[in-house]
């Protein structure tokens, strides 16, 4: 009998952000644990207004070994360049 409990994720949003960034792993027995285990030790300044955890058998990565077959399509789209837009003079700096 497995007596070892899941591998979280932890990915916390700071007040001055707009995206949670990922900060770390925790072992828990279940998503609240997980919650509880990850404010106590990724936010103890109160820096975090939001966190997600995640059961880390349930993310999928690319490998990084095979990323230039992963990429390579995105070369032959121009369109996704912004030096292929004309910008008018009148919008100013993006």
């Amino acid at each position: 009998m497995d007596n070892t409990w899941p591998l979280w994720e932890v990915f916390i949003r700071s007040k001055n952000g707009l995206s949670h960034k990922h900060v770390g792993s925790l072992h828990a027995a279940d998503e609240d644990m997980a919650i509880e285990n990850a404010r106590d030790v990724y936010t103890r300044r109160q820096e975090g207004v939001s966190i997600w955890v995640v059961e880390s058998k349930h993310i999928s990565a690319s490998n990084p070994s095979k990323s230039e077959e992963l990429y390579d399509p995105a070369k032959n789209k121009i369109y996704r360049h912004p030096t292929f837009y004309d910008i008018p003079d009148e919008v100013g700096h993006m």
